[in-house]
């Protein structure tokens, strides 16, 4: 089961999202021939990444689990329309995004996913600590509690748009392809956007970096 992106070429699965893929098509058959409760496996083995990616977009948890509860509660009703043409798993997260996208469209807001534990661990972080500083050891980690502050101002200046790409890429770690299908868009749009980004980053720490 192959889905096509935005300008028509096939997008092509790794083998774990395959499997993945087709487990949760045989649930999605189960749901749709009247049993209700396999549901409750898909809710159980997604929430968290969708509360996850809802979160790092709105940086509120209440809005985040009110909104997973939201684009869960869209998937089940909208059950009987899924017909496999993309993944289970990239339909449920284009629910979750476009619920979460309307949602900081009404409420007008602008903040970025919050930055909480900013390390190495954190991909997005420990690309562009990389990028901008040489620091190490003790200074690095001075450093970076400096850096999250301006960092967080630096990812506001993000559309909404920019800011759902990079989140699915840097956070949920997604990849170009999935993260088209997600924001029905062309790969080539999903690599533009993520370099749209980092460049503006760069250039809005170039101030606070090589101290």
């Amino acid at each position: 089961m192959n889905a096509t992106n935005a300008i028509g070429k096939p997008l092509v699965a790794s083998p774990e999202r395959r499997l993945e893929a087709d487990a949760d098509l045989e649930v999605v058959h189960r749901v749709q021939a009247g049993d209700v409760a396999a549901f409750d496996g898909l809710i159980r083995k997604y929430r968290e990444r969708v509360y996850g990616i809802v979160y790092h977009l709105t940086s509120n948890r209440e809005d985040a689990a009110d909104l997973t509860q939201e684009s869960f509660i869209k998937a089940f009703q909208s059950i009987h329309r899924f017909g496999g043409q993309s993944s289970f798993f990239t339909w449920l997260y284009r629910i979750a995004v476009n619920s979460t996208l309307s949602h900081l469209r009404k409420a007008r807001l602008r903040s970025f996913f919050s930055l909480e534990r900013i390390d190495s661990e954190e991909p997005v972080a420990k690309e562009i600590i990389e990028a901008l500083t040489d620091k190490t050891g003790a200074d690095r980690d001075t450093y970076v509690r400096e850096l999250q502050e301006k960092l967080n101002d630096a990812m506001l200046k993000l559309s909404i748009k920019h800011r759902t790409v990079v989140t699915l890429f840097e956070i949920d770690g997604l990849s170009h392809q999935e993260i088209a299908e997600v924001m029905d868009c062309s790969v080539g749009t999903v690599r533009s956007r993520l370099h749209y980004a980092k460049q503006l980053l760069q250039s809005e720490l170039q101030p606070y970096t090589r101290r």
